[in-house]
């Protein structure tokens, strides 16, 4: 035992001579300057070729398919004439659309290939003003929508 308690006083005395003996020198590190990355500042020549940062549509929507919601995805080609309604002057014709809900048109509404033109009894004249694609026409038309002998 009394062996143990030398060694552990000697073990004791040289880490208290580690503790209060002065440290030793480190290598001091390298200093690094610390930079920000340059790039080459970029430009894009055409040379005659589209631009690939543009937009090819223009900010402009393409009609991928036909489909009725509402007045604005409407086709002049898929109205459907179920009535017209005429009250104080004015005429009001009511359409089906695709799900066979009914809707009424005023003229001067938009669809999506064109507007109404105007109302008449037992008719409505349609203007399209561009193709099913959604490019303008060069030249307007007028397409005549009337009520089939069925719904009169």
């Amino acid at each position: 035992m009394r062996q143990r308690s030398s060694k552990a006083l000697a073990l004791t005395a040289v880490l208290i001579g580690l503790a209060g003996a002065p440290a030793l020198p480190q290598a001091e590190a390298p200093q690094v300057k610390k930079t920000a990355a340059t790039f080459p500042a970029f430009s894009y020549e055409p040379g005659g070729r589209r631009d690939p940062f543009k937009d090819l549509f223009g900010g402009t929507t393409v009609r991928e398919k036909k489909t009725a919601t509402g007045l604005p995805d409407l086709m002049i080609e898929d109205v459907v004439i179920m009535g017209i309604v005429a009250t104080k002057g004015k005429s009001e014709a009511i359409i089906s659309l695709a799900q066979g809900f009914p809707i009424t048109i005023r003229e001067g509404d938009r669809v999506a290939d064109g507007f109404v033109l105007a109302i008449r009894e037992g008719q409505v004249i349609f203007r399209k003003t561009v193709d099913s694609k959604g490019i303008p026409l060069a030249k307007p038309r007028d397409i005549i929508k009337e009520i089939t002998q069925e719904e009169r």
